[in-house]
């Protein structure tokens, strides 16, 4: 229950949360030593100091003599009632003062007044014949010497190691963060250099980052080589295919034309799946006009599709061509199972969203999981007379956004009535 109530109010970053644990023992131990400390010396050792001058003080009032009083180190001086001290006075860090007054008083009931105004003399005044008498005794005659430096050597000397632990932390904190730093960069798709340093598990999880991404990125380069050299491989007879039906009559050759361009489609999908977000570096781009360019695009070649908002003003670290191909295979996706396309884009301080929505059938929510799996297609749910596709295009989106350290979000859209996709990019 306690925990619960202080996570909010803890750091969030381990560097904070490794400070707070080094600091919260040494103030700890500060504390008790010195509550220890007070109690077991300063306040036993006045005690008894006071106890001592007291016996001393009791003695003077009894015989009055002053030559034991000079002997003694206490003076005595008579005050008018209009001198008296209103109040008795104590700095506010004299901690032993407290002592003082308590003990003199617990002596001497008739005490009206105790002075401690300062480090060097211990003033008691005391009801007298004609007014009141001054008792000033020396203040190391009563408790030790300046004992609030105890508490300021305390204070400076935990402070100073704090300091020295705060930039050893730091220093030991640092590859940590390197390595947090390459491994965001490389889920955003960007390559960091980066070399394991450290404590040795630090090392050994840094080297075990490296590898797993030579592995991701090998895998990544095989993939691609191989769909690309079977999609080029493909393309030879397919035109010779399209060459040969050309040579026959129209009618009969029509069929098996359409078989080629579908058979064609799917290699152009093969291949854009095998680029996938890899493609170019990714650089400052200012998405809300990237994406009027590529809406102005689609709308030149003729596909109903329309920018109906544009918000924010600045620039994303962005792969140009990967957004553009996501945008492209949404709204293609859009139109094939709906008569119309909406664009939307919204720049924050917080993110990019980039947001398609058609008026199709949509996709059950139980069904968008799937969907976005490559070579999933769902025809029951998105009209099949609309017509077919690889399975594709969705994949290669989440791939997109993937890649610049975003997601694909799937929903209902509130304007069309059809599907809604978001494109959800962190800044």
């Amino acid at each position: 229950m306690l925990y619960r109530w202080l996570k909010p109010h803890l750091p969030r970053g381990l560097f904070g949360r490794t400070v707070l644990g080094l600091l919260l023992p040494v103030v700890t131990l500060l504390l008790v030593v010195s509550v220890v400390f007070v109690q077991r010396h300063f306040e036993g050792v006045t005690e008894q100091m006071v106890d001592t001058v007291a016996r001393e003080i009791r003695v003077l009032r009894d015989t009055d003599d002053a030559a034991l009083a000079e002997a003694l180190g206490i003076t005595m001086t008579p005050v008018p009632a209009e001198a008296l001290p209103a109040y008795d006075e104590r700095r506010w860090y004299d901690f032993s003062g407290i002592v003082i007054i308590r003990e003199m008083r617990a002596y001497f009931p008739d005490l009206v007044r105790v002075v401690l105004g300062d480090d060097r003399t211990a003033r008691f005044y005391f009801p007298a014949q004609s007014g009141f008498v001054e008792m000033a005794v020396n203040r190391r005659h009563v408790s030790a010497n300046r004992p609030h430096l105890l508490f300021v050597n305390l204070m400076v000397t935990g402070g100073l190691m704090t300091l020295i632990s705060f930039f050893y932390l730091r220093a030991q904190l640092r590859p940590i963060t390197r390595l947090a730093e390459a491994a965001e960069a490389f889920g955003r798709g960007r390559h960091v250099p980066y070399r394991a340093k450290g404590a040795a598990e630090v090392r050994a999880a840094g080297r075990a980052f490296i590898d797993m991404r030579e592995r991701i990125e090998r895998q990544i380069e095989q993939r691609t080589l191989m769909l690309s050299g079977v999609s080029h491989d493909l393309r030879t007879p397919l035109t010779r295919l399209r060459l040969g039906l050309a040579m026959l009559d129209e009618d009969e050759a029509a069929p098996m034309l359409r078989d080629v361009d579908d058979m064609q489609r799917l290699l152009d999908g093969f291949l854009d799946f095998a680029r996938g977000a890899q493609e170019g570096e990714a650089e400052p781009v200012d998405p809300l006009a990237l994406v009027a360019r590529v809406v102005d695009d689609m709308q030149r070649a003729q596909v109903p599709v329309t920018l109906i908002a544009a918000e924010g003003a600045g620039e994303v670290l962005l792969r140009p061509d990967g957004i553009r191909r996501a945008v492209e295979n949404l709204v293609l996706n859009a139109v094939r199972y709906g008569s119309r396309a909406e664009v939307s884009v919204t720049l924050s301080e917080r993110g990019l969203r980039i947001r398609i929505e058609d008026d199709g059938p949509g996709i059950p929510p139980e069904s968008r999981e799937e969907a976005l799996r490559p070579f999933a297609r769902l025809e029951p749910a998105r009209n099949q007379n609309r017509g077919t596709g690889v399975g594709l295009g969705l994949s290669i989106v989440v791939d997109v956004a993937r890649a610049h350290g975003g997601t694909l979000r799937l929903g209902e859209s509130a304007r069309l009535g059809g599907l809604c996709a978001d494109i959800v990019i962190a800044r």
